[in-house]
Parts: structure tokens; C-alpha cells; sequence
């Protein structure tokens, strides 16, 4: 088979559009393909059983001979969370990553038994060549350490792959972002930009995370309660500022919550978190201190069911209750679709006394991504001849779009991104080349990957409408029934209640089989797809229900 002549970089979204999560870009060139962030999604409402959703990896499996590595922006779940999964199907791949981002993934990898897997330490500048593909890491700012941008640099031009990124020029704990080599690399040309679009609506500029400092200062400076301070776990520079406050102020900090135990832990030992001596406690010793001396940190801030939050709220947590001598702080903003979860939380701690402050009402979170003002000065800076927003929902996507345009790439330079769209980069363009097997794969709770619709279906039908089991014993030599049917329902209506219809259902089954019978049908499966299509009939007509119907038939002789 001949090689093309003049081979193409093709751009292969398998995740990160479209959505929030499950970041997931392929790059490819001949023989080699590299990937960029393997994250998760978390679930819909309507996502029954489901913990997580990773991309479908489908593409990649068939070019398994290709794939050289996966690189990694930063350690969020949406960058990170699905490596074990890509791990199973390619073992052999290494990573790469920088250090805090590698020190999350090892726990990561641990909790789901793979071992010896091939973690390549990055550094901020360091440039990782694989196959035709030479990747320089870029140092920018986000909502945890060590987040950096890619320059990927092909043989068809250079892509520059912002990641997460927000431009923070007083940042906690660490160097701001790399302005100067991204107006280098723009100097010497950028052929296109893909960059995160999250905040791609907000005007302005997303506030520094050391302003957060102040707000932090006024809450303990006032406060004689006990404050609980929820956040997200990887905030590594918020939690410093809060064990920071608290330090000021002669409290002790006591973490709660697993993810962010092993966070904090994490952080500490890469030297990523200083930690004051003496200030953590455990939690069984918070009740030995009076309230005014205790600062409590925390998963749950998106209102997480089972989170340490969320069983504080409840009074199901086995060594925290809460109540008029507590103040709880959630130090976040509502990821989309958790909002009532976060209210359900805030109307249980009202409930006990507790007093709360959100972001809404007080200054307790900044974001960890770009505003419009901060997009543009990274378009300036890279001029780019082509553009493809990423990282976030389609209506953020436009957005960035319309904001390219009026920095002056030609709308025909700019192309929306869909899970499974391919793009060809030549020397001369870049186009649109058809779409490839993509798309969600959901995760329940055995952690085996590969829940299709029609199990999410059914799960939806048994949480709306029950289901209706229907037994019974026939005798296929003779082409009768040989026990009568028997029918249990489960959540479609209760049965002590409705004796009178559960008894026509059963009288409909079994004039279902004996018309069955009659039509001269010895075959039990076409018996059970008769009896199903007629009990579901039935109960439809009756209750203007739909429950699911299994049929157990036996052939038992007379």
C-alpha cells in the first residue's frame, strides 16, 4: 500500500466539545498519533446508575500501531479522569505530565490496580518529541498548580492548545502565565489555535486567585463560629489561603472528605501546600476546641450526594454536626446542572441554624478560566491563521467563535468542533474531513465501561413506570398451559391496592397464550413475544402506563 505524498495532520475531537468534560483531542500524521487529555464527564439527570462517562476510545483502538503518548494539560477529573480506562486498552503508552498532575495520577492509577504504567515527569518549558510531533509544554494559570498549554509543532505547522488557562498576574503560590513565550511563538507563526471557550460569554477579566485572600481575612476576622469551608479538592492555591487565614487567626484546620484528604496530602508532599506546624488536627478532635479555634475544609461544594457536606448537612456524618455555632462557606460556583443539589444542601443547613455564604453573596470564589478580555489578549498575541474553540457548551463555543472573528480571523478560518469531527491541517488550510466513531461511554458503579442507551432506557422505564413480571408454566407437546400464569409487579401500582387489576392482567396473560395455542404456536420465544405485546397493551390501555414486561416461561408437561 503507497503512502501519500503529501500527508495531512488530521485533528480528531473525541471529547471536550460540545459539553463540559471529557476533554479528549487526537492529533495524527502518518504513522503517529498523540493524544491530549483523556478526562470524564460526570452524568445526567437522566444518566441512571451512571458514575462517570469517558470518550469513546473506538478510533484509537484501531490505530493502536499509532498511538506514541498522551499528554496531559493538568490534573482536573475532565483532563485526567478517564487515564486509567485509556491505560487498560494501551499499557504500554507513556505519559506525560507535570509533577502534581503525575502525583494525582498515581493515586488515580492505584485505586484502579494499574501498576507499572509509564509516568514521564514535565516541567514548563520542556519540549516531549514523539514520532513527527514535538510538544512544548507552556506555563499558564488555572485553578490548580501546574497547568500549562501545548505547543505542538507538525509538520504541516504549529498548533498551540491553550488547555484550561486563565491570565492571573498575581497568582497564589506560583509564576503567572508564560505571556512571553506565547507572543514568541506567535511571532514565528501559529497555524491554529484551539483554546478553552468556558468563559467565552463573561466580559471583563476573571478575577486573580490572591484576591481572594481579603474576603477570606474579613470571614475569620468577624467570625466566632466554627467555619466550614467547602471547596473543590484540587484548589490546592484556595486551600493554602484558607489554612493561611486560619493561621492568622489561631484556629486549626481539620480536612474532611477523601478527595480532599488525599489532595492536601498529595500537595504536601510535592511541596505544593505549606502547612504551618500543628495546624491540621484530626477530626475527632475537632469537638475538644471551642468553635471560634476550629476551621473545617471540605468536598461537597457542588452539593454531591454523600460527599462530607452533604452527610454534615443530613446529620449522617459519623464525627461532624452542624448547627448555630457554624458557618459554612461554599467556595465555589454551581457547576450546571448541580444547582439544585448545591440548594437541597443550603435548605438543610438553614434548617439546623447553620448560616451560609456562596459566591453569590459574598466575594469566596474566583474561576479558574479566561473572560472575554483575557481571550482576546491571547488571540493578539498569537494572531493564529485558523481557529477551533474547545472546552465548553456549544453556546460557549459561538461565542468564542464570533470573539475570533472580531480579532480578525476569517469567519471561513474558523470551524465549530463536534465530538467525532475530523480536521485535515495541510500546509497551505486547514478543512473539515468527515467524522469518526465517537461519542460518550458510560461507566456504572462496577466500573466496567460500556452501558449502551438501551440499558439507560430501560433503567428509565423502571424508575418511571415499574415493571410486571409474568410467569408461567406451559406444555409444548400438548400446546397448553400446564401452570397458570402468576404476576408480580414492582413499582407500577401497589398491589394490596389493586388486586382487581393485577387479577386481569393475569386473566389477559392467559388468554394470551391460549390464543397462542390456538394459532397452532409451539415456539416459547414466540409465546414470551406474544405474551409481552399483550400484557404491555393491556397495562398501557388501562393505566396509560408503560412498565417493562418480562415473561418467564417454563415448558413443564402435564
Amino acid at each position: 500500500m503507497s503512502k501519500a505524498k503529501n500527508p495531512k495532520v488530521k485533528i480528531i475531537f473525541l471529547g471536550g466539545v460540545d459539553g463540559i468534560g471529557m476533554n479528549c483531542t487526537a492529533f495524527e500524521y502518518g504513522n503517529d498519533i498523540i493524544i491530549v487529555d483523556c478526562g470524564v464527564a460526570f452524568p445526567e439527570d437522566d444518566m441512571l446508575g451512571i458514575d462517570l462517562v469517558i470518550p469513546d476510545l473506538s478510533y484509537l483502538e484501531n490505530n493502536a500501531e499509532k498511538v506514541r503518548g498522551l499528554l496531559i494539560t493538568h490534573g482536573h477529573e475532565d483532563h485526567i479522569g478517564a487515564v486509567p480506562y485509556f491505560l487498560q486498552k494501551f499499557p504500554n503508552t507513556p505519559v506525560y505530565a507535570a509533577r502534581l498532575t503525575l502525583g494525582i495520577l498515581e493515586g488515580k492509577l492505584s485505586e484502579h490496580g494499574i501498576r507499572n504504567a509509564k509516568l514521564c515527569e514535565v516541567h514548563a518549558g520542556d519540549t516531549v518529541t514523539l514520532g513527527v510531533f514535538q510538544t512544548e509544554f507552556i506555563k499558564v494559570n488555572h485553578s490548580m498548580p501546574d497547568a500549562c498549554a501545548m505547543c505542538i509543532t507538525t509538520p504541516c505547522g504549529r498548533i498551540l492548545h491553550t488547555g484550561d488557562f486563565k491570565v492571573d498576574y498575581t497568582p497564589v503560590g506560583e509564576k503567572m502565565i508564560d505571556l512571553p513565550r506565547i507572543a514568541e511563538l506567535g511571532r514565528k507563526g501559529i497555524k491554529l489555535l484551539l483554546c478553552d471557550s468556558t468563559n467565552a460569554e463573561r466580559p471583563g477579566y476573571t478575577p486573580s486567585e490572591s484576591s481572594l485572600a481579603e474576603s477570606f481575612d474579613r470571614i475569620f476576622n468577624n467570625e466566632s463560629r466554627r467555619v466550614v469551608i467547602a471547596t473543590f479538592s484540587s484548589n490546592v492555591h484556595r486551600v493554602q489561603q484558607i489554612i493561611n487565614a486560619s493561621e492568622k487567626y489561631g484556629r486549626k484546620v481539620a480536612i474532611s472528605g477523601r478527595s480532599m484528604q488525599n489532595f492536601v496530602s498529595a500537595a504536601v508532599k510535592l511541596g505544593y501546600l505549606r502547612l504551618p506546624e500543628d495546624i491540621i488536627i484530626d477530626l475527632n478532635d475537632v469537638r475538644k476546641l471551642p468553635p471560634e479555634r476550629v476551621t473545617l475544609v471540605t468536598t461537597g461544594s457542588q452539593g454531591e450526594p454523600m460527599s462530607a457536606l452533604y452527610r454534615m448537612a443530613f446529620g449522617e456524618h459519623s464525627q461532624i454536626s452542624l448547627g448555630y455555632n457554624d458557618l459554612v462557606v461554599l467556595s465555589s460556583s454551581a457547576i450546571p446542572g448541580n444547582e439544585k443539589l448545591i440548594t437541597k444542601i443550603i435548605n438543610e443547613l438553614y434548617k439546623r441554624g447553620t448560616d451560609v455564604i456562596t459566591y453569590s453573596n459574598y466575594d469566596v470564589h474566583v474561576s479558574g478560566h479566561a473572560c472575554r478580555e483575557e481571550l482576546k489578549l491571547i488571540h493578539a498575541l498569537t494572531s493564529p491563521e485558523y481557529f477551533i474553540p474547545v472546552h465548553g457548551e456549544y453556546k460557549h463555543l459561538v461565542a468564542h467563535a464570533d470573539l475570533a472573528n472580531e480579532m480578525g480571523v476569517h469567519e471561513s478560518h474558523i470551524f465549530l468542533p463536534e465530538i467525532g469531527r475530523t480536521f485535515e491541517m495541510s500546509k497551505r488550510s486547514i478543512k473539515p474531513a468527515g467524522m469518526v466513531e465517537a461519542g460518550p461511554v458510560m461507566v456504572d458503579g462496577s466500573g466496567l465501561a460500556g452501558v449502551n442507551g438501551v440499558v439507560l432506557r430501560d433503567r428509565k422505564r423502571l424508575s418511571e413506570d415499574g415493571v410486571i413480571i409474568v410467569s408461567a408454566g406451559v406444555d409444548l407437546d400438548c400446546m397448553c398451559i400446564s401452570i397458570d400464569p402468576e404476576v408480580i409487579t414492582r413499582g407500577f401500582v401497589y398491589e394490596k391496592e389493586n388486586e382487581d387489576l393485577l387479577g386481569r392482567i393475569t386473566e389477559c396473560a392467559r388468554q394470551s397464550l391460549i390464543r397462542s395455542f390456538a394459532k397452532g404456536v409451539d415456539d416459547i420465544e414466540i409465546l414470551r413475544s406474544r405474551l409481552r405485546d399483550d400484557v404491555a397493551e393491556y397495562a398501557r390501555k388501562r393505566t396509560k402506563h408503560r412498565p417493562m414486561i418480562i415473561t418467564v416461561l417454563f415448558d413443564i408437561q402435564l
